[in-house]
């Protein structure tokens, strides 16, 4: 017989939980007829986006359906890219976080865009980023 044990047994530890999710995108390149300057109108250049977008944490990760699939970062920002000309490029990142905030699994899109010829005699690159949450 074995003697009782001196304190009760603990209670089992919670299953793990998703406590945070990420979708990100990193240097994706479009082109994209955007600028202020008359030589940038009529023509288009590179653009270098990064995405992350922050999701409602699911219960579990299995299917798409509790996810954002990221095929759909790069549909919206080609999109966005072949409506036309954009005068600004704080416009084009405002535009493609909204995009990203219609999928109802996103509560925070951020989104940053480099154009690298903008300064390109003096600098890598110029861009902005944006984030936008609901």
């Amino acid at each position: 017989m074995t003697a009782p044990l001196p304190f009760p047994a603990a209670p089992a530890e919670p299953s793990p939980r998703i406590v945070s999710l990420k979708v990100f995108v990193r240097a994706l390149r479009v082109d994209a007829e955007i600028g202020v300057n008359a030589d940038e109108y009529g023509r288009s250049q590179p653009l270098v986006i990064d995405v992350e977008l922050d999701l409602t944490p699911p219960e579990r990760c299995e299917h798409i359906a509790e996810t954002v699939n990221y095929e759909m970062v790069v549909e919206q920002a080609r999109l966005l890219a072949g409506a036309g000309h954009v005068k600004l490029i704080e416009t084009f990142a405002q535009r493609l976080a909204e995009a990203m905030l219609a999928s109802p699994q996103v509560e925070r899109a951020r989104v940053r865009i480099e154009k690298p010829q903008a300064l390109a005699a003096y600098a890598q690159a110029a861009g902005v980023e944006i984030t936008l949450a609901r």
